[in-house]
Parts: C-alpha cells; structure tokens; sequence
C-alpha cells in the first residue's frame, strides 16, 4: 500500500521507519546502502532525510558538520532498494519550489510509484535562509505557496502562478507523480503546525516531541480536521532520538539527554507529569532508550496515543548502525507487528 493510499487510513496503520545516517562522521555511502538494504531486508517501511544547506548541528549532537544533500541521498537508497518508502523529515523551504517539485517527482519516477513522502518544515535555523536571500521572509507563508506551486505543477499542466513570492507563466515538468501528487507532511511540533497540517496537508510529523505532548497534539489534530470538515485526519508520524542497550543505563551512556533536556526547557512541550525537565523519565516519548522491551512498550505507547508512521532516529548510535538495525528488525519489529494483529483481531 502507496503513502497516497494510506492518507485515508489514520489510525488503523502502523508504519516503522529509520533516519539515515547523512550527517555527520558517520555519513558514508557504505553506511547508507548498506543500512537501507538491510532495513529492506528486515521489514522497516521507510527511511527518512533531514535538510540543511549551512548545517550547524544542534548542541546535543556531535558537531562533525557533514551533511549529504537529501535528494542526492534518497537517489542513492531508491537504486538501492525496491520497496522502502522515502521520505523527508523535513524539506525547509530555500529551494524555488519548480525545482523542487521536479526534484521529488524525478525521485518517485526513479523509486517507483508510490514510494516518496514529501515533509515539509519551516526550518530552525535563520542563517541557512539568510545565506539564500531569505533571511527576511515570512517563512511560513513561503512554505504554504511552495506547496500550492508544486500540487498545481504535480499535475502535469501548463501552469501560470502569480503568488506573493512567485510569478511565471507557462510551466510544466514532466514527469508526473504517478497520482498526479506526492503526499506533503507538516513538519513541526508546535500547536500551530498541527493547524498548519490539517489545513493543507496530508500528514503531520513532529520530529522528536514527549508523548504526554503528542497525545495532546494528536486531540487537536482531531478537533480541528472535524472543524475543517476533513473526513479523516491528517496520518501522524513521529521521530524519536532511540538508544538499544542491554540495560536502560546503559542505553543512555550514549545519548546527550542532558544537552536534549536543555532543548526540552527553552521547547512548547507538556511539562512532564515530575513538574520539571531533571531527568530522563522527563523526555519519555523524545527519547527512547532501553531493552529491546523497553523500545517495544514506548513504540506501542505511541500507537496507543494516535501514532501510524514512527520513525527510530539512532543518530547517537550510528557507530553502530548496522548492528542497530539488525536490533531492532529482529528484536522490536516483529514483536510490534503481533501486537498489530493481535489488535486488529481483537477490535
């Protein structure tokens, strides 16, 4: 079943994907073939991409600024691999959206039909904007005509825009998405961006955020696409940061959680139940670390809370990465699809 088919099925899915490793020291393209194809191999439904063009890593990171440009990517893993859907989390929007439109169908067209997710962000960072001439744009309003561009250019017609940041008449690309269109996920994790996704979007993808903070969310996202009279919600995703370990202390001797806890209290999450960011237990939902049962139990949580798309971000154990993912297919996955059945027979 295509992203397009799935748009009309939130709630009753569930979908596993992992975020590649490139960026930073361990982006090389043994680690990305190599990963994908085994991915493949074990039952993951996706792989995702993140977006800069001046890329400065977040504190919590290591600060090797390597970064391999997403398109480039997600070209690589679709010549790599056969099924696994690609997808961005998130595009942020420097690029002039013919190009970009172009980009994303030529990608679909040499993936396959139904393989590509487009998510869209407003991006964090200004000087990647500034860098390009558009240190000074309303970004969101940039984005949301972006969008328009590309779903009127995903057409396959003559297209003439006359739009607040773009005019041109006449354009077509070819080819065309085999739908006729690309599903377009809002990224972002703030109130807003749950408005921005039910009102123009096929999808929602917070990124990291708590699951106390996605749960409320996820209410909104249903209040607010039966005010928009949606017949069905936008499907939500989620990234976690995600750390296997023999033990759950030792799962976090790999992870910066201190430097994510900083994050945390400058973010618009729920205050966790502790009333304060102090401890790990705080980030539950934003980092996942433990047994194989602790991932499966936080990973169910999610479900139970309104997730279809989760999204295992191992970027503090990419020195690990295919032993990771040998993991969590063979440990997590199988484990989550029973749960899957046992759920769909039981309701």
């Amino acid at each position: 079943m295509s992203p397009r088919e799935e748009m009309g099925l939130a709630g009753q899915i569930r979908r596993y994907g992992l975020l590649l490793p490139h960026f930073g020291a361990h982006a090389s393209r043994e680690n990305l073939l190599e990963g994908a194809r085994l991915a493949e191999q074990l039952g993951f439904d996706s792989v995702w991409v993140r977006d800069h063009l001046v890329f400065h890593p977040h504190g919590m990171e290591g600060q090797d600024r390597t970064h391999v440009e997403p398109f480039v990517t997600l070209a690589a893993i679709a010549g790599a691999t056969n099924r696994l859907v690609l997808g961005t989390g998130s595009l942020i929007p420097y690029r002039h959206p013919i190009h970009t439109a172009l980009s994303l169908s030529s990608l679909e067209r040499m993936a396959g039909p139904g393989r590509v997710i487009a998510g869209w962000g407003i991006g964090t960072f200004d000087h990647e904007f500034a860098a390009v001439g558009l240190g000074d744009v309303k970004r969101a309003d940039l984005l949301r005509e972006q969008v328009d561009v590309m779903r009127r250019l995903w057409t396959g017609e003559s297209v003439t825009y006359e739009g607040q940041f773009y005019r041109f008449e006449n354009v077509d690309i070819h080819p065309s998405p085999a739908d006729g269109t690309i599903p377009i996920w809002y990224c972002g994790n703030s109130v807003l961006s749950v408005r921005k996704a039910v009102e123009y979007c096929d999808g929602w993808m917070p990124g990291r955020i708590t699951l106390k903070t996605f749960r409320k969310r996820v209410e909104r996202l249903e209040m607010l696409s039966a005010e928009y009279g949606r017949v069905q919600r936008p499907v939500a995703g989620a990234i976690p940061i995600v750390s296997p370990g023999r033990t759950k202390d030792e799962a976090l001797e790999s992870v910066n959680w201190r430097e994510m806890m900083q994050q945390a209290i400058s973010s618009k999450w729920e205050l966790p139940d502790s009333g304060g960011w102090t401890a790990p237990e705080d980030l539950d939902g934003a980092l996942i670390a433990g047994t194989a049962d602790d991932i499966v139990d936080a990973s169910e949580r999610y479900h139970d809370a309104g997730l279809e798309h989760l999204v295992y971000d191992l970027r503090f154990r990419f020195d690990g990465w295919l032993d990771h993912i040998a993991f969590l297919g063979e440990e997590v996955l199988p484990r989550l699809r029973r749960g899957a059945a046992v759920g769909s027979v039981g309701g």
